[in-house]
């Protein structure tokens, strides 16, 4: 075991004697030594129930023979950070993340990990870990929140408070609404209700095989979800003495599945970027060709908010995951393996219900493609990311004027004062991985223009990203960013820019050689934080279509 550095021997006594002052027996000294990587906090909701999942998860270390040690890792609610100079930490927080794990497994020698996580970036960053160090790990996501209602309607987090600001100021909703759905919308516990971020990565991280069946959807706060934080606890110590790795786990038909599930899905564009890094903490290249052509292949079976009406909850009741996947068996590579030594054909033959209303039959889906859709053309010549689920068929392709900002609160100010209008193109720039830094999400853009009416009629570009909550025709990763001197840096107010989205096409209507002549004026800006973590991370962060990554394939 590779405990045994800090505990055998006569030279160490000392790290022994260090070792029993935790409160450790003497005979859990020859037990496997099992991290909980604990993402507990107060600041999160879909984190605040992870103290229950510590203890359950503890408790199976326990009952099969392991030594179970809780240590934190910090996490950041991308809703609460959103719309200021928080949502700058945000992704590069990913880093931190599995930097963190790596570093406290590495320096106590542990034997294996329980990886306690939910939200947004710290599901992918836990992943990253795991894939880097390449021993005994099990994932357990803390799972969604439960929808809120509010005189009669189930309520969702995104359209209910951030959609429903750009219907009061439009005099939509009454100030006594406002302030009843700000209450009523997050109910307690869990990750937020639709098929954001954080879901979509729960979802992937069960297909990827991290997480043991069910993990995906089981709501917050639920015993199921107490028993699944058991059962892994209890299988790591199996994986420990049977050396079962993620990358025996993890390979390139694992991702393949996971993206057809993203597609089937209809899940975040973030998913994208997240996928890309985690691949490449195992030494797999994803190239956002392959997402595109896994789309264009993949029916999708689910309409879940915000772009649908159901719910995770819905998805949850439905069969969860092993059900989606019984219904995209024919899409799927069934030799896939799970940490709980199971293959997906395994899984799926264990399927006894499936509600079709939620996940429809292949034969039947929601769109005949899945929901992410990659474009390319001289604005985005490495490519761009759109959550095509959430477009409308009349915006599918779209022709509109630029309108140019360079940082998300300019365009905030101007879509607030109503300066935005029927036929635009709002262009967000130097919002990318270097330039933002931090490629922070535009959920509060996006969501201004929907709850003003303007989701059918304007369309919205950037080098940043978009929550998962986002709908609408919005254009996201545009890489080479701004800050690299990318097309998106030479835009003007004026400029034609279409979006085709059947033949996957970014373009701006300039000529090559006046693009050119632009890009002889351009200079890169100073940085826009200067100063501690950010600042370091500007410096070395790649760009979106390698997933904003700071190591590079670092072990092979």
């Amino acid at each position: 075991m590779r405990s045994e550095n800090i505990k055998e021997g006569i030279d160490r006594t000392p790290h022994r004697s260090l070792l029993y002052a935790t409160g450790m027996a003497k005979g859990d000294m020859k037990k496997p030594f099992i991290g909980i990587a604990s993402s507990f906090t107060d600041l999160i909701p879909g984190h605040v129930g992870i103290r229950d999942l510590e203890r359950a998860a503890e408790n199976g270390v326990y009952s099969n023979g392991g030594h179970p040690f809780v240590f934190g890792i910090p996490g950041i609610c991308d809703g609460v950070a959103m719309g200021h100079r928080g949502m700058h930490y945000s992704l590069p927080s990913r880093e931190l993340i599995a930097d963190m794990i790596e570093t406290i497994t590495e320096a106590h020698s542990l034997d294996g990990l329980i990886l306690l996580t939910n939200c947004d970036k710290i599901t992918p960053g836990m992943l990253m870990a795991s894939l880097r160090l390449n021993i005994p790990a099990i994932v357990v996501t803390a799972g969604p929140m439960l929808s809120g209602h509010y005189h009669g309607n189930r309520l969702s987090f995104v359209r209910d408070t951030f959609e429903a600001v750009a219907k009061f100021r439009i005099n939509d909703i009454t100030e006594k609404e406002l302030n009843d759905l700000e209450m009523c919308a997050c109910p307690g516990q869990g990750s937020c209700q639709g098929l954001y971020t954080a879901n979509t990565m729960a979802c992937m991280t069960e297909v990827l095989g991290m997480s043991l069946p069910g993990a995906g959807t089981a709501l917050a706060g639920s015993a199921i979800k107490k028993r699944i934080a058991f059962e892994s606890g209890a299988r790591v110590v199996d994986m420990v003495k049977s050396q079962i790795l993620p990358r025996d786990i993890v390979t390139i038909d694992s991702f393949k599945n996971a993206i057809a599930v993203d597609m089937a899905l209809g899940g975040s564009s973030n998913s994208v970027l997240h996928l890309v890094a985690i691949a490449n903490e195992a030494g797999i290249k994803l190239d956002l060709r392959l997402f595109d052509e896994i789309s264009k292949n993949t029916p999708q079976l689910t309409s879940l908010r915000p772009a649908g009406e159901y719910f995770l909850e819905d998805l949850d009741f439905a069969g969860g995951i092993p059900s989606l996947l019984y219904e995209l068996k024919n899409f799927i590579n069934t030799k896939s393996i799970n940490v709980n030594g199971q293959s997906i054909a395994e899984i799926i033959s264990g399927v006894n219900y499936v509600n079709n209303e939620v996940i429809r039959k292949a034969d039947n889906p929601y769109r005949k493609e899945g929901g992410i859709a990659v474009l390319f053309g001289n604005l985005a010549p490495n490519g761009a990311i759109i959550k095509s689920s959430g477009v409308s068929s009349s915006m599918m392709k779209f022709k509109g004027t630029a309108v140019v900002f360079d940082s998300e609160e300019s365009a905030m100010e101007n879509i607030s004062k109503g300066k935005i209008k029927e036929g635009d193109v709002v262009v967000i720039r130097f919002e990318g991985p270097k330039g933002g830094p931090g490629m922070r999400e535009m959920l509060a853009p996006t969501s201004q223009i929907v709850g003003m009416g303007l989701g059918e009629k304007v369309a919205l570009i950037t080098d940043g990203r978009f929550s998962g909550g986002t709908r609408g025709p919005c254009v996201g990763h545009i890489s080479p960013e701004a800050q690299e001197g990318g097309p998106i840096a030479l835009v003007k107010n004026g400029d034609k820019i279409e979006i085709d989205i059947p033949n996957r096409k970014l373009s701006l209507d300039v000529s090559e050689t006046e693009l050119n002549e632009r890009k002889k004026q351009f200079t890169k800006k100073p940085k826009k934080i200067d100063y501690g973590y950010l600042s370091r991370y500007a410096e070395i962060v790649s760009s979106a279509d390698e997933g904003a990554i700071v190591n590079r394939n670092i072990r092979k």
